[in-house]
């Protein structure tokens, strides 16, 4: 019976070919320079998001709601929106 032949990947193809080449030849390696750190793209994503909250609250309570968009970032409106929440007013 006939073994059945191996199929190779391009990738190991590629790499065997690179092992027979010339060993003189220096290999070089691709180095990806951040241009912003993990730490301040966490923190410009959570800021993102925080903004993008501020702004849903003052379109729906300003726009939506009929009241002015200033109110919906005051505590007061957000302690009587609690309040009825939990059933005390």
């Amino acid at each position: 019976m006939a073994e059945p032949t191996k199929k190779v990947s391009k990738r190991k193809e590629h790499k065997n070919e690179e092992t027979t080449g010339d060993k003189q030849e220096k290999k070089t390696w691709w180095v990806q320079i951040r241009m912003f750190p993990i730490w301040l793209r966490i923190i410009l994503v959570i800021a993102l998001i925080v903004l993008a909250a501020a702004l849903g609250a003052m379109v729906g309570y300003g726009v939506i709601g009929d009241g002015e968009p200033k109110d919906a970032l005051k505590w007061e409106t957000w302690q009587h929106i609690i309040d009825i929440m939990s059933g005390k007013k």
